[in-house]
């Protein structure tokens, strides 16, 4: 059996059972955690009376459809109501959405258009805060913003970012603060920050 130095005898791998029964069921439960879904929880009582997060998330030309899948699977854990897939962004069914995404694809509501403008003006008109996930020289802090809610993000091409064109057509620009050397963070890292901290605001105002 293999082991490292310090390893506690009792932790085996399960690959080295041959037959898996060889190993016991009591010495093979240490290799596993027990796991529940999140509402399941004490914790989830938290968040009594949020069925949906009141957030729409467009994505404008992104690239990589392994971004688009974790904005799926984000998209589903906070949430969120709905994500417009514009211009060259992917849409499912795409094996590498899926791979990424695993499944919340077919959990999220989506569209796609190839123009984001005319979504992006439609949502303004029902009342949405615009909100350009850029890193402009109007940008305020993520941590500072008090959005209104419903709130519509933006978010653009990986290395181009978000067209000129759209990005003029937000209410507010939003940033989220880098102490390192670099300037921004992979789109769809930045969506989950972006999106989760959306969450929390919106906890504190449903909580009061």
């Amino acid at each position: 059996m293999r082991r490292w130095k310090g390893q506690d005898p009792r932790i085996i791998d399960r690959d080295d059972c041959d037959p898996p029964s060889a190993c016991g069921t009591a010495e093979l439960k240490y290799s596993s955690l027990d796991r529940i879904p999140y509402r399941a929880t004490s914790q989830a009582s938290a968040y009594e009376g949020i069925t949906k997060l009141p957030v729409t998330v467009v994505l404008d030309n992104v690239r990589s459809l392994y971004n688009v899948g974790s904005f799926f699977r984000t998209a589903d854990g906070a949430g969120v109501e709905k994500l417009y897939l514009c211009g060259i962004t992917g849409r499912p069914p795409k094996n590498q959405i899926s791979k990424t995404a695993l499944g919340a694809e077919e959990m999220v509501a989506w569209d796609h258009a190839w123009e984001a403008a005319p979504i992006v003006t439609n949502l303004q008109g029902q009342g949405y805060e615009i909100a350009a996930i850029e890193t402009s020289v109007r940008s305020v802090d993520l941590f500072d913003w008090q959005p209104n809610f419903p709130v519509c993000l933006l978010f653009g091409h990986e290395v181009e970012g978000l067209r000129p064109e759209i990005a003029a057509l937000a209410d507010t620009h939003v940033r989220i603060p880098m102490l390192g050397q670099k300037h921004s963070l992979n789109v769809a890292t930045a969506g989950g920050v972006v999106i989760y901290e959306l969450l929390q605001k919106y906890r504190r105002l449903v909580r009061g």
